[in-house]
């Protein structure tokens, strides 16, 4: 990963007329459709069910977002979707209905709703002509849930005290992308949205889409797609910001969660990433505010160009004796009821390298 912004200006120049840009955006001559969904067709793993028909919805993610059908882009995506699924749309979660109910019971005990009344309540009859209780003790997969949570809030008055709008599905669908995520990225999304955003998620079609979106729809400079693996997991640039990170820590000699998050999102109070960049602020000629300005750039490439970045890579290096380096595995603990081992987010980068070098193996 290239630091300078001069430097990296010059050789991404070179690389762009060399044909080998990083970008995931168009760079070589459109091929016919019937030939990339050919292509497509057998990157996927032998076994899946309906592979034209992934095939297809690949290719209209692609193809719609403006992104380069190459090799390595193709299996970016057949990586993940392997990884998060299966390729299964509506993929079944083990033990599902004891983690339904406890998020029922957690939410009401916060609310000091008596255990027996929510399931007396939710002995009533949904719109499925089941009551609400016999569909959670049955619940298979994330669409189900999102779906009996949704009827709860919409028709029962103690669903609306209980959840509101706050149904506890947060990702879903093939590449178990995240529901705020699409409802935020949805422009130019390409097909007529059946209900709700919530729903076209937990679809082939839109899971495919707007996971593409999430993969590969924002530039970087790393070097291999290891990072963005890591990212698709942590959020965008969480790998870059990783390694600012690390070179404040380094620089700081204050022990940092490397986790991306430069400043909390939402808040103007400084989070602990912020207040150690601030102990640099005397030799970084840097106030407290340009500092926090430069920080809010940490969701896009333009961080990379800031003054705080070059000037902490700068002292880090001098520091180590070594250039560091601008990328590196965050380092978050993987958190859910559905996870029932120890897993991190470089756990999951590696697994989906190994998938992504299997796909790349098939494409040879």
């Amino acid at each position: 990963m290239i630091r300078s912004p001069l430097k990296r200006g010059l050789l991404l120049a070179l690389l762009v007329l060399a044909g080998c840009t990083s970008q995931p955006h168009k760079t070589l001559p459109e091929r016919r459709p019937a030939d990339v969904k050919a292509q497509i067709v057998r990157l996927i793993p032998a076994g899946v069910n309906d592979r034209q028909g992934w095939a297809n919805d690949i290719f209209a993610a692609f193809n719609s977002q403006g992104i380069d059908a190459s090799a390595s882009n193709l299996c970016a995506v057949i990586a993940v979707t392997d990884q998060e699924s299966n390729f299964n749309v509506d993929a079944r979660v083990a033990g599902l209905p004891k983690i339904a109910w406890g998020e029922i019971d957690r939410r009401a005990a916060s609310l000091h709703i008596p255990a027996f009344v929510v399931r007396t309540a939710l002995m009533i009859n949904s719109p499925s002509g089941k009551s609400y209780a016999w569909r959670l003790d049955h619940v298979r997969s994330e669409k189900e849930l999102s779906a009996i949570f949704d009827d709860f809030i919409n028709m029962a008055p103690m669903g609306q005290r209980l959840f509101g709008n706050l149904n506890p599905i947060h990702t879903g669908g093939p590449m178990q992308v995240s529901i705020d995520f699409a409802e935020a990225q949805s422009k130019g999304y390409p097909y007529p949205v059946d209900g709700t955003l919530r729903h076209e998620v937990f679809t082939r079609r839109g899971g495919v889409w707007f996971g593409t979106r999430h993969l590969l729809g924002y530039p970087t400079h790393y070097s291999r797609p290891l990072y963005r693996f890591a990212d698709f997991n942590a959020g965008w640039y969480a790998s870059r910001n990783a390694a600012f990170q690390a070179a404040v820590a380094q620089l700081t000699g204050i022990k940092l969660a490397l986790d991306g998050d430069l400043i909390r999102y939402g808040s103007d109070t400084p989070g602990a990433t912020e207040l150690a960049v601030r102990t640099l602020s005397r030799q970084l000629d840097m106030s407290n505010s340009s500092i926090r300005r430069a920080l809010e750039q940490g969701e896009t490439l333009a961080f990379e160009q800031s003054a705080l970045w070059e000037k902490v890579f700068t002292l880090a290096d001098k520091n180590a004796g070594v250039r560091l380096p601008g990328e590196r595995l965050p380092g978050i603990q993987l958190e859910s009821p559905k996870i029932t081992r120890n897993l991190t987010t470089a756990w999951y980068a590696q697994r989906v390298d190994g998938r992504y070098q299997r796909c790349l193996t098939r494409a040879k």
